[in-house]
């Protein structure tokens, strides 16, 4: 039997608001960890802002990383800080913001992105610049005080395809302009997804966590631990460096009803930490 957008939406919504009270103990328990584990909103593209949030809490973290979904570029100060107060009044931290695309190498252009992040409560931005605007950025960085992390996206990227590729132009930049690692993108530039995590260091201010069942094909996305991803070495050396950002699921797939996949991420994911605890 089809099931409408709608109907999943409103599925989606009722399997998060019933696992809300249960999923407060984890969230108690995720600002313990030695890894913050959150949720990049794109993952919940086709989900209304409300309901993305109660998704988010029915994850049973607190940490959000907002893409332009559910709080657009092209919205006024008092929008955005009504948006702003959506999520922190129900309990979520906003961690972050993006991918935010910074091409344009004017200081109108760049100035923009960082008053919305300011205005939208963001310490960070998950960026996809080019080269040549990395300069202007960090000279924002340094005026607004919120991070840059320079996102890559893999072979199709015609600039910067991996983490390598940001740290040769942030190199001797502001310790605030760093990158947002990708492991999924990362994996399928061919290199060992752990190795470039150590390469990078201090650097990673940002992640986005995903799993894939073939390195050298995005549409074979799965669930976190269904695919090659080596997440306890990647978790292992992230604690092993100190990182102390955040680990944001980015789950592409099941745009419609993305909700299961991610409690099944997730369960995962705190698995794996549990054991690296117990290690």
């Amino acid at each position: 039997m089809k099931t409408s957008r709608r109907g999943l939406f409103k599925l989606g919504v009722a399997a998060a608001s019933a696992g809300i009270f249960s999923s407060r103990t984890q969230v108690a328990h995720a600002k313990k960890r030695a890894l913050k584990l959150g949720v990049a909103s794109y993952s919940l593209r086709n989900i209304p802002r409300p309901g993305a949030i109660e998704m988010v809490r029915a994850l049973g973290t607190p940490y959000v990383n907002i893409k332009s979904f559910h709080l657009p570029y092209e919205t006024s100060k008092a929008e955005r800080a009504r948006a702003r107060a959506q999520f922190e009044k129900s309990g979520l931290r906003i961690v972050g913001g993006g991918v935010i695309p910074i091409k344009d190498n004017t200081d109108d252009a760049v100035k923009f992105f960082f008053e919305y992040a300011k205005q939208c409560g963001m310490p960070l931005m998950a960026i996809a610049p080019t080269a040549q605007v990395m300069p202007r950025v960090e000279k924002y960085v340094k005026r607004y005080g919120i991070a840059a992390g320079l996102h890559h996206h893999a072979p199709e990227d015609q600039h910067f395809p991996a983490p390598s590729d940001g740290l040769k132009v942030i190199k001797g930049m502001d310790p605030r302009v760093g990158l947002c690692v990708d492991v999924g993108h990362t994996a399928r530039t061919g290199v060992d997804v752990v190795d470039a995590v150590r390469e990078a260091g201090s650097r990673i201010l940002d992640m986005h966590m995903k799993d894939l069942r073939d390195f050298t094909d995005h549409r074979s996305q799965c669930a976190i631990g269904e695919g090659k991803m080596p997440v306890a070495d990647i978790f292992r050396e992230l604690i092993r460096m100190g990182y102390a950002g955040h680990v944001n699921l980015e789950y592409e797939i099941e745009p419609d009803n993305p909700l299961p996949g991610m409690k099944q991420s997730f369960a995962y994911m705190r698995g794996v930490l549990d054991g690296l605890d117990r290690s």
